[in-house]
């Protein structure tokens, strides 16, 4: 009596395991490839969505994650001058859900290592060998990713995968090579602050130069003005002022027309 107690609850076991095996779990951000096994291998045109899918125990449903990846590469380049340069570089990427079918097919689920990490490759060497060390070292950094990554969307597109960004994080380069590039880039700042001194100096100077212009010019103005009349009369007019003052003084006359008069107060 307790075997046929226990029966319905190894039925509902075995049934709900079949149950299981019979779907596959989709997770967020992933979206899945139908392959029936025995009825014509991968289907075209559904991509399956988040969530529980049913199918029989012999099929399947291939996850893909359709969000944004990251992958480093270590790569080895030569520059123009046939120097050794090692980059660090990241690729932002993810495969074209609309069409998973098709890279299921053409590709498969290694579509990284098998497409985007060749190409990665083989366009960063022929990048940078349009490139000096010190070009890819400092000062084009940004322009050798930013054609790195224009080559390899336009390859990676070629298969459905959609490559977001490619940045560079580290360039190494010979030791003697990085002591040249950072002997010249110090003399150039030099060659920089001297050539701001001296500009500033220059200007200060021209400065100066139209200063003492209009301190000249003034000074001509003025001394055209003062005639020998204009201060016999301006001498004429504070004598007249002070004598006609309260206060007591003397009035001392010159001896000579051109002579102005003195005027000594009383009171000292």
């Amino acid at each position: 009596m307790s075997k046929i107690k226990g029966m319905p609850l190894l039925l509902l076991a075995i049934a709900a395991l079949t149950m299981v095996g019979c779907g596959t779990q989709v997770p967020s951000g992933h979206r899945g490839v139908f392959f029936n096994t025995f009825g014509g291998g991968t289907e075209f045109g559904n991509i399956y969505s988040e969530g529980f899918n049913w199918h029989f125990p012999w099929n399947k449903v291939i996850v893909y994650r359709t969000q944004i990846q990251e992958r480093k590469e270590d790569l080895t380049v030569l520059s123009s001058d046939g120097a050794t340069i090692r980059i660090q570089v990241s690729i932002l990427y993810h495969p074209l859900a609309a069409r998973l079918d098709s890279l299921q097919v053409m590709v498969g689920e290694n579509y990284y290592s098998d497409i985007v990490a060749p190409n990665i490759r083989g366009i960063a060497r022929a990048v940078a060998g349009r490139y000096k060390p010190e070009e890819l070292y400092s000062t084009k950094r940004e322009e050798v990713a930013t054609a790195i990554q224009t080559d390899l969307i336009a390859e990676a597109v070629k298969s459905w995968i959609v490559i977001k960004s490619v940045l560079i994080r580290d360039v190494q380069i010979p030791a003697k090579i990085s002591e040249a590039i950072n002997f010249k880039l110090a003399a150039d700042q030099e060659a920089q602050k001297m050539k701001f001194t001296i500009e500033k100096e220059r200007l200060e100077a021209e400065r100066k130069r139209i200063e003492a212009k209009g301190i000249a010019d003034f000074q001509k103005i003025v001394a055209a003005g003062i005639t020998p009349s204009y201060l016999k009369w301006k001498g004429i007019e504070a004598t007249e002022k002070l004598a006609s003052s309260p206060n007591s003084k003397i009035i001392v006359v010159g001896n000579s027309s051109q002579s102005m008069p003195i005027i000594l107060s009383a009171d000292n």
